[in-house]
């Protein structure tokens, strides 16, 4: 029986994730054929810290093929803050090519806050 997560979302912005791995001081993404437990994927590897299998990124499909194996070879939490941190380096890209400016703000639950000030509005 496989253990492969697969998680249907929108990762689709390579400079996000890099920007993303980069913020969590991981290593930088590589793409290629990626053996994980039982499959092999080809997309963008993302190395989450103390998993022993990385994340597979597929840009096309936005989907995230992985094998945690529910917990004992990587923990949800570091999944769940790497999406985090691409989400908000996602939507500073799309802000800034749009003009705006942006704050982040951490809060203490752990969830961020991200400001955006619109170009020319008061």
């Amino acid at each position: 029986m496989s253990h492969i997560v697969t998680i249907q979302t929108e990762v689709r912005d390579l400079e996000a994730i890099r920007q993303a791995t980069r913020r969590l001081q991981l290593p930088e993404p590589t793409h290629g054929e990626v053996q994980l437990f039982s499959e092999r994927k080809i997309g963008w590897a993302i190395q989450l810290r103390d998993w022993r299998y990385p994340v597979v990124a597929n840009l096309e499909s936005g989907r995230l093929d992985y094998d945690n194996f529910e917990g004992r070879w990587g923990k949800q939490q570091e999944l769940d803050q790497f999406l985090q941190r691409y989400a908000v380096e996602r939507a500073t890209i799309v802000a800034r090519k749009q003009g705006h400016t942006t704050t982040e703000q951490p809060l203490a639950d752990g969830s961020i806050k991200l400001l955006i000030q619109v170009g020319g509005e008061n």
